[in-house]
């Protein structure tokens, strides 16, 4: 019933578009089209009367004549139909804009713009393609609205060449390396995530030299591109240039800091194939300086445990757990006095330590800075805003 009384509220919006369009005219000057709204009207409020909301928006839609005045009307309940997951509804009304012969070229592009949101909403997705690039040649005004929906298409479809011939057009040439523009640094943010997507399809070839070159382009775009500088760290142990993969993980820690504790596995794990224990010590020393985390203090403390002793151990995270309590940090602690108590003591260690390892499971690990949508997985793509590169790891007590 709801849904009967917000269509009813819809045609009587239409029908009062359609009254000031008529009615505000002499009866002399109604051209024969206009004459014939006349009979659809009526019948629509019968279908309507009649719990026929289909057939009534039909003849609602028939009986109002398209012009400048009440374009807009049409429009709003089309967009409004598709919003509430009417597409069919929405389609059908801005198809009927568009067998109209007098609309304009502007309305027409309207038209035809939002018929290309009708279809993308659908999932048809080749014939708003088609009407996007036709909309591109014909209507320049249009043209960054239309090359903004255009790569959405793209990168549902992973046509990430495409994507990348397309954006291009909106970001010069002169300001790829170097924009100031809120707008331009997404577009370039963007490119270099398209150019990491075939990086990897490369990768999953074995085609390492394809791959090395869609990396250096992704840098090219955005020289603070995370994901590029951590492909091609894996491209280089892949192949066995540990000192390369080193140099590209040490990129991370200037290109954005809270990414550091992701490269910490990688990069023990080469600095371990050179024999460079030392340098890798070191670097977590540095960099815990710099950008204090919670994973650097654990890979410390496990450092200091394998060449001290537990209780030297303790004493360290002990004193960082007093500049910057934080809950993984505390779970550590708790473990290391486990190994040294017993009885009932060991048995209410255990019990805190469950009840904190289950609250940090509970927590979410990265947080897109855009909207706030958070998980557990990193997505280079925020699932929820479509924005790149804003799913960063989560930081503070309960993060990193």
């Amino acid at each position: 019933m709801s849904d009967t009384w917000l269509l009813l509220l819809i045609f009587i919006a239409i029908a009062i578009g359609w009254g000031l369009g008529r009615f505000g005219r002499s009866t002399r000057q109604l051209t024969h089209e206009q004459k014939q709204g006349y009979p659809q009207y009526y019948k629509g409020l019968n279908y309507l009367l009649n719990d026929r909301p289909d057939s009534a928006l039909d003849s609602f839609i028939e009986a109002l004549d398209v012009n400048s005045e009440t374009l807009e009307t049409h429009l709003a309940v089309g967009n409004l139909m598709r919003r509430k997951g009417e597409v069919d509804r929405a389609i059908r009304i801005h198809q009927n804009l568009l067998s109209r012969p007098s609309i304009s070229v502007v309305h027409l592009h309207q038209a035809h713009l939002e018929l290309a949101r009708d279809f993308i909403s659908a999932g048809l997705l080749d014939r708003a393609e088609r009407l996007l690039g036709d909309l591109l040649k014909e209507a320049p005004e249009l043209r960054e609205v239309c090359i903004g929906h255009l790569l959405e298409i793209y990168q549902d479809e992973r046509e990430w060449q495409k994507a990348i011939d397309l954006a291009r057009q909106l970001v010069p040439r002169r300001s790829l390396l170097k924009t100031s523009k809120p707008a331009d640094k997404g577009i370039s943010r963007a490119l270099s995530h398209y150019a990491c997507e075939l990086a990897e399809l490369a990768m999953d070839k074995n085609d390492y030299h394809g791959a090395r070159a869609q990396l250096k382009q992704a840098l090219t775009y955005d020289r603070n591109c995370v994901r590029a500088s951590l492909l091609k760290a894996d491209i280089e142990v892949r192949t066995g240039h540990y000192a390369e993969a080193i140099k590209s993980l040490r990129k991370v820690r200037k290109q954005d800091p809270a990414f550091l504790p992701q490269t910490l596995p990688m990069l023990k794990s080469c600095h371990q194939k050179l024999g460079d224990d030392e340098g890798f010590q070191q670097y977590l020393r540095e960099s815990q300086q710099m950008h204090p985390s919670a994973t650097l203090v654990l890979a410390l403390t496990e450092n200091i445990q394998d060449t001290q002793g537990d209780n030297a151990a303790v004493s360290f995270i002990s004193d960082e757990l007093k500049q910057k309590p934080t809950m993984r940090g505390l779970a550590k602690l708790i473990e290391l006095h486990i190994t040294d108590s017993q009885g009932s003591i060991r048995e209410n260690l255990s019990l805190l330590q469950s009840l904190i390892d289950d609250l940090l499971q509970s927590q979410p690990q990265y947080q897109c800075h855009h909207c706030g949508f958070s998980g557990h997985q990193l997505h280079w793509m925020c699932p929820s805003c479509q924005r790149w590169g804003e799913v960063k790891p989560v930081r503070g007590t309960k993060g990193d």
